[in-house]
C-alpha cells in the first residue's frame, strides 16, 4: 500500500563524470512528518532490493535520527576514473580532505591507468594524506592479487582495497594473499546474509550505505554484529539521501575511518541545496528541498516512469 502521508516527485540530475556506468541520476523525494527523504534505487535493482531503499526512505521521512555522538563527520573525497591531471583536481577541490578514494577496475581502463590515477592522487594528497581504491568487484581472484601490490606501491601504501571481486568467497582467498586490508561493500549490501564476510573472514572493513542495507537502523544493527570497523559511504544520493548517511556515521560508537559521503561533486545539480565539506568534514543534519530547483529536474515522462517504477516495489512491500 501506498503512503497516503507522502507525495512523491521524481528527479533526474545529469552527473559531471560518467560513474558506476550511470550518466544521470534519477530517484525521487518526498517530505514526511520528519523531514524530506529520498527514494533512489539504480536500475540494475530490481523489486525486491529495491524494497530495502523504500524502508529507508519511509524511516527517514516518519522516524527522528538515533542519538548523534558527533555534529560533524570526516569524508573522503570520490576520484572517478578520470586521468591524472583531473585527478589532481578533485583533490584540490575537495573541502581539505587528506582520504581520497579512487575508482579502479572500469571497463576500457588498463591496470597502467589506475596506477597512474593513484601515483597522481598521492602525489596531490602529500605526506600523511591516505589512498584507497574501489574496485567494484571487477577483478578475478589472480588480477586482483596483481593489480592490489601495483596499486599499493602506486599510492604509497593503500589504506584499503574496496569490494576486489564479486563474491564472499573470492573476497576471503584475496585476503590471505594480500598484506592491504579488504573492504566489503556490496557483499555485504547486495546478499542475503550480510554477516557472510564476516564468517568467512573476508573483510576488515564493512562499508555501509543506508538506502540499500534499509534505514539507518538497520545499518546500526548490522554494524553491531558484523564487529568490523564501519565506513558509511553514499549510494549517489542527493543531499536529501545523504543527510541519512551522515545520521548514521554520527550515531556509530566508533568511526575510525574518513566516510565516502563526500560524492555531490559528481552531480551536475542539487535539489537538497549545498553540503559544503570544511576540513575534510560534512556537518549532520537534515536537508530541506527548493521546490523551484525541482521543477528543473523533473518532467510528466520521468513521472510516470518512476510512479510505475514505484508501485511496483510497493506490491513486493517494504
Amino acid at each position: 500500500m501506498r503512503d497516503p502521508s507522502l507525495r512523491w516527485t521524481a528527479f533526474a540530475i545529469p552527473m559531471r563524470t560518467r560513474f558506476r556506468g550511470i550518466s544521470v541520476r534519477e530517484g525521487m523525494v518526498a517530505r514526511g512528518p520528519q523531514g524530506w527523504t529520498e527514494w533512489s534505487p539504480f536500475w540494475d535493482y530490481d523489486a525486491t532490493e529495491s524494497a530495502a531503499w523504500l524502508r529507508a526512505a519511509l524511516e527517514a521521512a516518519h522516524e527522528p535520527w538515533p542519538a548523534a555522538l558527533r555534529d560533524r563527520v570526516p569524508v573522503n573525497c570520490t576520484v572517478p576514473a578520470v586521468g591524472p591531471d583531473a585527478a589532481r583536481d578533485e583533490v584540490a577541490t575537495s573541502g581539505g580532505c587528506r582520504t581520497a578514494k579512487v575508482k579502479v577496475a572500469e571497463r576500457g581502463h588498463a591496470l597502467a591507468d589506475d596506477v597512474a590515477r593513484v601515483e597522481a592522487v598521492a602525489d596531490a594528497l602529500g605526506p600523511g594524506g591516505r589512498v584507497r581504491v574501489d574496485a567494484n568487484g571487477g577483478w578475478s581472484v589472480d588480477e586482483a592479487v596483481t593489480a592490489i601490490a601495483a596499486l599499493d606501491r602506486a599510492g604509497g601504501g593503500l589504506e584499503y582495497v574496496e569490494q576486489p571481486c564479486r563474491t564472499v568467497p573470492e573476497l576471503a582467498t584475496v585476503r590471505r594473499r594480500v598484506d592491504v586490508p579488504i573492504a566489503a561493500d556490496e557483499s555485504i549490501r547486495r546478499t542475503e546474509d550480510p554477516l557472510r564476510v564476516k564468517t568467512l573472514q573476508a573483510a576488515d572493513v564493512a562499508v555501509l550505505k543506508v538506502q540499500p542495507l534499509g534505514g539507518v537502523r538497520a545499518c546500526l544493527r548490522i554494524a553491531e554484529q558484523i564487529d568490523l570497523p564501519v565506513v558509511v559511504s553514499s549510494a549517489l544520493e542527493t543531499p536529501i539521501g545523504m543527510a541519512a548517511g551522515l545520521a548514521l556515521a554520527a550515531a556509530l560508537p566508533e568511526l575510525p575511518y574518513a566516510c565516502g559521503l563526500n560524492t555531490l561533486g559528481l552531480l551536475h545539480g542539487s535539489i537538497g541545496g549545498d553540503l559544503p565539506v570544511t576540513d575534510g568534514t560534512m556537518r549532520v543534519g537534515r536537508r530541506a528541498v527548493d521546490e523551484r530547483g525541482l521543477a528543473t529536474h523533473t518532467d510528466d515522462v520521468l513521472q510516470a516512469r518512476w510512479d510505475a517504477r514505484l508501485g511496483a516495489v510497493e506490491q513486493v512491500g517494504a
